[in-house]
């Protein structure tokens, strides 16, 4: 219970508990013995009674007199006799409470009970329970959630609810569930538009104002920075999802060419084209990214109208790490079935998505801008011979002087790829920007400088700002903004060094921001690298740049080959989007496992991939191998083969199962992983080859 400090044990206390638990095993076996033989007797129910009060976490009993009431209910007909028999199974519930006031189990049967609507409920005594738990624990989250479920059965107005949230902060604005409550219930008003809460802009000043006067109070108390949190959100973000990028881009030309050493290189860069690398397998993505995660994309509210022969049904996938079904980014793969024809080819594709319901945020909102765009695939003739265009000839060096020409910046570099309505997109922002420009300028004045809370506000603040400028094309006013959150992260590591990498991701991302945010300076790490008798690359180097993670991939869907060694990644979650990049070198990085590689694994035409002198394999407790869950309890899975293909070279598959399930799932050429532990270790090379049928280059040697 928050608020009551733990009491020393005493010898005697020792004995107390020893006989304790003698007692609840003596009770458990009784119970399991009257469950598994349908025993409802009032002996027997009364035994489960004595165990739940001593342990009300005991779920089994709980489910035993859900099973026990149903059997005797039968024979009752009387209302009296079953509001009798209801009252003392709620009286069962109090009691448990009052040996545990958080108990899922008490709290599950209290909700069960009167959800089966066999007797009115007395809704005074139900709301009276809580006043009374809710004095002792004024925070206790399992009577909030009973508060929510029951003003909802019971009908109560929500308006009612969010006056006895601010009651209760009154009392005591260390609440965090009176906060919470209320922002659960100031969201489903506002989405009702109820009377009263037909105005966001009004309602979020106020609560603005609310919770500012909880901040300067105490500006060390956390539950209110966490409600000013929510609000930021619900003030940043768009109302509603929207398209912010998409590969190819509006009006691209896509095709692939054959080169030979006698070729101009300079006819190449110069070409209007996009060099689209999968065309040589005859598969274009097609990647769509939402300003946030969105599910629901389907071929139904996707449109796709093209003249090309697509081998297969359209299925659009999300690229999230996640499981959620939501994802910023989707994809769809178009397997091109057209017959090579005598001359060269240009088909249409164009692609629609109008308003829908279907296709909606984790907030339940749905896309409500329509977005349209066209590209060309152009296919060779006859007579060329893309098979002709090998990138792996010889194996590839990331020191461009190399095995690369550098010629010139990529031509496929669009920062507004979809040309959304700027208009729209401003008078939706214009009083978002307002309110957080004047909370800027009050959390500027906060007294205490060395609050973190302060801080972290602050520098979100002026990122949400950032965004809002990008939204409307103000690129030039948000670095200000941008480059004042750097400095307050760099801040924060030293006053909070707790949460120091916390604070290094969010740094990384305001960085990778700045760098990729407009073409002037985002060119200054762009090429196109073109190797002899291969397709030009489109080239990207972001190193020693002390980058912990990667955001902003939407700007780079173009990218074909990105260099961004010599950081301190520990992650390589967002690549999945990039689905054009066959080149990647993460070389002197953090990275500490296969699993957290797992993204590239959604990278289709990954061929590259430079794993030299990181950390896999260093750490004999490596947590982050258990992100995946492990393969062996699925054996239906089709990693089966690969796990058996390794058994039968007498690999321990145990020690290698995280490798074992990445290099199953891509199809590198070359790869590079000395200075790594793992590479190290008996039996790893047989595990890469055996997986690796395309493989050519290990660590720079030839595997044949």
């Amino acid at each position: 219970m928050h608020g009551q400090p733990r009491r020393p044990k005493k010898p005697e206390d020792g004995a107390a508990a020893a006989a304790k638990a003698a007692k609840l095993r003596d009770l458990q076996a009784q119970v399991l013995h009257n469950h598994h033989t349908s025993t409802y007797t009032e002996e027997a129910l009364g035994l489960s009674f004595k165990l739940l009060e001593i342990n009300p976490e005991a779920y089994t009993a709980w489910n035993y007199r859900k099973l026990a009431l149903r059997h005797n209910l039968k024979e009752l007909s009387e209302p009296e006799a079953i509001k009798s028999v209801v009252d003392a199974e709620l009286r069962v519930v109090e009691a448990a409470l009052r040996a545990n006031p958080k108990s899922y189990g008490a709290w599950y049967h209290r909700k069960w009970l009167l959800n089966q609507r066999l007797t009115p409920v007395d809704s005074k005594r139900e709301f009276g329970l809580l006043d009374k738990l809710l004095k002792v624990d004024a925070r206790n989250f399992h009577g909030w959630n009973y508060r929510r479920f029951l003003a909802k059965f019971m009908g109560v107005p929500e308006e009612d609810e969010l006056k006895y949230t601010m009651v209760k902060i009154c009392d005591n604005f260390s609440n965090y569930s009176a906060w919470h409550n209320r922002s659960i219930l100031l969201s489903n008003l506002l989405v009702q538009q109820s009377k009263g809460f037909e105005s966001k802009q009004k309602i979020f000043k106020e609560e603005f104002d609310l919770v500012t006067q909880a901040l300067f109070t105490d500006p060390s108390d956390q539950s209110g920075w966490f409600y000013h949190l929510w609000l930021l959100a619900q003030t940043s973000s768009p109302e509603n999802p929207q398209l912010i990028a998409s590969w190819p881009c509006n009006d691209a030309k896509l095709s692939i060419f054959p080169i030979s050493k006698s070729d101009d290189l300079n006819m190449v860069s110069s070409s209007s084209s996009i060099c689209c690398y999968s065309l040589k397998d005859r598969i274009v993505p097609i990647v769509l990214y939402f300003d946030e995660p969105v599910k629901g994309l389907n071929s139904s509210n996707v449109k796709l109208n093209s003249d090309l022969v697509i081998g297969k049904d359209i299925q659009w996938r999300p690229l999230s790490v996640t499981d959620s079904g939501h994802s910023n980014c989707w994809v769809t793969y178009l397997e091109i079935s057209n017959k090579k024809c005598s001359s060269p080819q240009q088909f249409s594709v164009e692609v629609g998505i109008p308003c829908s319901d279907d296709m909606v945020s984790r907030s339940g909102s749905p896309c409500t801008s329509p977005v349209h765009f066209t590209f060309t695939i152009e296919l060779s003739n006859s007579n060329d011979k893309p098979q002709d265009i090998d990138l792996f000839h010889e194996p590839i060096s990331w020191n461009c002087s190399e095995s690369f020409r550098s010629d010139g910046n990529p031509s496929c570099v669009a920062f507004d790829q979809l040309n959304i309505s700027n208009t729209v997109v401003q008078e939706n922002s214009k009083w978002h920007l307002e309110g957080l420009s004047d909370q800027i300028d009050l959390f500027r004045e906060l007294p205490d400088e060395n609050s973190k809370f302060a801080k972290l506000t602050l520098a979100r603040l002026l990122l949400a700002c950032a965004a809002i400028k990008s939204r409307g094309n103000s690129l030039i006013e948000r670095k200000g903004y941008c480059e004042e959150a750097v400095g307050l992260f760099s801040d924060l590591i030293n006053l909070d060094p707790s949460h120091k990498r916390y604070y290094e991701d969010e740094r990384s991302l305001v960085i990778m921001d700045q760098l990729t945010c407009d073409m002037r300076t985002f060119m200054k790490y762009c090429s196109v690298q073109v190797k002899s008798n291969s397709a030009p690359l489109n080239h990207v180097q972001l190193c020693r740049l002390s980058l912990t993670c990667i955001g902003f991939t939407e700007r780079m869907l173009w990218v074909q080959m990105l260099d961004l060694s010599h950081n301190s990644l520990r992650s390589v979650e967002g690549l999945e989007a990039l689905q054009q990049l066959a080149c990647l070198n993460i070389s002197n990085n953090q990275i500490s496992s296969f699993t957290s590689l797992e993204p590239l694994t959604k990278i289709v035409s990954l061929k590259a991939l430079d794993l030299s002198f990181n950390q896999i394999g260093a750490h004999p407790i490596d947590t982050t191998r258990y992100i995946c869950s492990s393969p062996f309890s699925h054996k239906g899975e089709p990693c089966e083969e690969a796990f058996e293909a390794c058994r039968k070279k007498n690999i321990d598959v145990e020690d290698f199962w995280d490798a074992i399930l990445f290099f199953k799932s891509v199809k590198l050429v070359q790869l590079d992983i000395k200075g790594n532990a793992v590479a190290d270790k008996d039996d790893f090379r047989t595990v890469v080859t055996t997986l690796s049928a395309s493989l050519k280059w290990l660590d720079g040697t030839c595997v044949h």
